[in-house]
């Protein structure tokens, strides 16, 4: 690590997935900002963005049922779907910049395609599947996706949740093979290894106790060196809060209004993981169910083909475990000291109204393996207890605010919080999360940095072809970011003399 700083231009706080790609986009954008980072562990991607923390699917409303709603009059609402997919376009492009421009290699180790699919069972929920089909199908960021009732196709398809299975009613199936699985934790470590080798001030075992306003406008943070004790003062023109479940009460210390009415609710995760490697051998995809009703969002069940330290593995769930942590890492006493004069309303609210998470919570907390086993026999019929294994995932704090919907409206995505003169900006939230991080954080800049955005479009351009574009309305766009894409991040073998996102294209946006 370079030399400590006490003035600098930037600090980011946590060194996760988010501060990593503000990190690398405004090194490319600005290499002479100087920029410090302060993380309370010991290595970088260890909380939320860690492999074993997240169910590593990159989120492009694939097969994750939950962003794509039946409207009243039984139209599929696809808005949120075609949203989240073209966010996870701009990470594609963003992470094959960096590969090409050598800044971080070998992709195939952060990131593999791997088919994505969405499984339903009974009457109901399989017209609701080929109504979702039918609206996705049709547009072209869905190109290539399949649909089947046919169990002679699934049992192609999905071998190990067809063995055994009676089928005793209407069950059906999305595919499309251009998902993709991807490692946040080792790519956040490769974007770290690189803002290493551009002089980025990295601070590991460094925890952030304070912050305030200076006379300039400046912030001063209290930064505390955990290994020796020592208290240290850091001032920096911008600040980022990126410190996962942590953020809140960082936000909370800033003492800006913005920040003011905010609450959280953590929630941890559950996975089984198999240990016989024969199973695992016999599943090649991410599986998506539907959540049961009452269930909230992240809840809904998946079996996933996962590779970490290029190594295959099979994971199932979520289920639901509670802690008042708000990290893995944290302090028993998180969710208390959270609650705020200013927020405890919006807290007493949310309690008020959340009684169905509560008691879904209460029911997940109190499950046996044995139960857990039945609810993996849904997808895996022959599934036996001794092949599976139980693991704590990470902790995420759900974003508890007042909004349009009512007072305590619990929030089920990521937030942005952004000082009204773009001086500080802090990320809080869950899923799609990392999958987003790169359209996230150039939303962030655009807010923080207007004065400079300009400037650097053409940059952001060569970064993000597709920047300021909608992708919906260039389907030939669309086709050529796939392709490159794909080449690039080792999909499939790229062609000779293959062109570059044709320049004109973009021109005409």
């Amino acid at each position: 690590m370079s030399n400590k700083q006490t003035k600098t231009d930037v600090i980011l706080i946590g060194a996760g997935i988010m501060s990593a790609t503000l990190g690398t986009l405004l090194k490319e954008l600005v290499p002479d900002w100087n920029i410090s980072v302060f993380e309370r562990l010991e290595s970088a991607g260890e909380e939320s963005s860690n492999e074993w923390n997240n169910a590593g699917t990159g989120h492009a409303a694939l097969c994750e049922l939950n962003y794509t709603t039946e409207k009243p009059d039984g139209s599929i609402d696809i808005s949120k779907a075609i949203k989240i997919n073209e966010q996870f376009q701009v990470s594609m492009q963003f992470w094959s910049y960096l590969v090409n421009r050598k800044l971080i290699n070998k992709p195939e180790e952060f990131i593999k395609q791997l088919p994505h699919m969405s499984l339903v069972h009974g009457v109901q929920n399989v017209h609701f599947l080929k109504k979702r089909f039918k609206a996705l199908s049709n547009n072209p960021l869905f190109h290539g996706m399949e649909y089947t009732e046919d169990p002679e196709k699934l049992m192609d398809w999905i071998p190990l949740i067809m063995e055994d299975r009676n089928v005793n009613e209407p069950i059906a199936a999305t595919k499309i093979d251009s998902g993709t699985d991807v490692n946040f934790g080792d790519l956040t470590r490769k974007l770290f290894t690189h803002l290493e080798s551009k002089n980025v001030n990295i601070n590991f075992n460094h925890n952030v106790d304070g912050m305030k306003r200076t006379n300039d406008g400046s912030w001063e943070l209290k930064v505390r060196n955990i290994a020796t004790g020592r208290v240290e003062r850091h001032t920096a023109k911008f600040v980022f809060i990126g410190g996962g479940g942590g953020s809140l009460h960082l936000l909370q210390k800033s003492g800006i209004p913005e920040g003011r009415g905010i609450g959280g609710f953590p929630v941890s995760g559950i996975f089984m993981v198999c240990n016989n490697p024969e199973i695992v051998e016999q599943h090649h995809a991410k599986v998506y169910g539907k959540a049961k009703v009452g269930a909230p969002p992240m809840s809904v069940p998946h079996l996933d083909t996962r590779f970490i330290d290029n190594k295959k593995s099979l994971l199932f769930g979520p289920f639901a475990g509670f802690s008042p942590k708000f990290l893995k890492t944290g302090s028993m006493f998180d969710l208390v000291t959270s609650v705020k004069p200013y927020n405890v309303l919006t807290m007493l609210a949310a309690g008020a109204k959340e009684m169905a998470l509560t008691k879904y919570l209460i029911q997940q907390v109190m499950l046996s393996k044995e139960q857990r086993m039945e609810e993996l026999r849904e997808f895996i019929p022959n599934a036996k207890a001794e092949d599976w294994d139980l693991i704590v995932a990470g902790q995420r704090v759900q974003v508890i605010k007042d909004t349009d919907a009512g007072k305590g409206t619990l929030q089920f995505g990521t937030e942005v919080i952004t000082a009204a003169d773009g001086s500080i900006a802090a990320l809080l939230g869950a899923s799609p999360g990392a999958s987003t991080a790169v359209s996230v954080m150039l939303e962030l800049m655009e807010k923080c940095f207007p004065q400079h955005i300009d400037e650097w479009k053409p940059k952001i351009k060569e970064m993000v072809p597709s920047y300021g574009v909608s992708l919906l309305k260039k389907p030939d766009l669309i086709k050529e970011i796939h392709q490159t894409t794909a080449e690039t991040l080792g999909f499939i073998e790229k062609k000779q003399g293959s062109p570059k996102i044709k320049t004109r294209i973009l021109q005409e946006a």
